[in-house]
């Protein structure tokens, strides 16, 4: 359509949405989002703990289905904080790229025992 039939359909310049053609974000973009959103999430690892790390696979539909990797200090409330990731992983890709993520799987990979001192301060 030329600019000329754009601008007798009321609309001056403007494009329709099937000439403009359409954005695919790649999963290892929507993977690093989800990435940076668990470690927000986390806030600090303990001392030996890898970095978060999320696999991601992109729908047609625009949905995300995540899965991230993670360590996590122990003892501690290992429920509560995959809780937590789940809803920053929502929150960041959903307001980011504008995906729906019907689902987080959270994966714990390993747990880290407190230092003994700090165990020993908690237990007094």
């Amino acid at each position: 359509m030329s600019t000329a039939e754009h601008e007798a359909d009321g609309a001056p310049g403007l494009v329709s949405p099937r000439e403009r053609g359409a954005t695919r974000i790649a999963d290892r973009v929507v993977a690093k989002i989800a990435s940076q959103a668990a470690r927000e999430a986390l806030g600090p690892l303990p001392q030996d703990a890898e970095p978060p790390y999320a696999t991601v696979v992109v729908h047609h539909d625009d949905t995300a289905r995540v899965s991230v990797h993670l360590e996590l200090g122990y003892p501690g409330d290992i429920g509560g904080r995959c809780g937590q990731v789940r809803r920053q992983v929502i929150e960041r890709v959903s307001g980011l790229v504008g995906m729906k993520v019907p689902e987080v799987a959270v994966q714990v990979e390993r747990l880290h025992p407190a230092a003994l001192d700090e165990t020993r301060r908690r237990t007094r």
